[in-house]
């Protein structure tokens, strides 16, 4: 189990991101955010903070990632 007392805010905030990101997709997640969080409306501009700018590279090893764990879960 994660000792959440010895991490940092951002630490905190990177992992939050990913939980949401994991199980609501990226876009589900930026939409999610957006709930809860002030900010300019532009998806666009959200996700490129959000997000980063990924390579093809990038892309497709999240979705060997995200098939592997599916795989592993069924």
């Amino acid at each position: 189990m994660l000792n959440v007392t010895k991490l940092t805010q951002a630490e905190i905030t990177r992992l939050r991101i990913e939980a949401l990101t994991k199980a609501l997709s990226p876009a589900g997640m930026a939409e999610f955010m957006q709930q809860f969080e002030k900010g300019s409306r532009d998806y666009t501009k959200n996700r490129d903070q959000i997000l980063g700018n990924p390579t093809i590279d990038d892309i497709f090893g999240r979705i060997g990632e995200h098939r592997k764990t599916q795989e592993e879960g069924e």
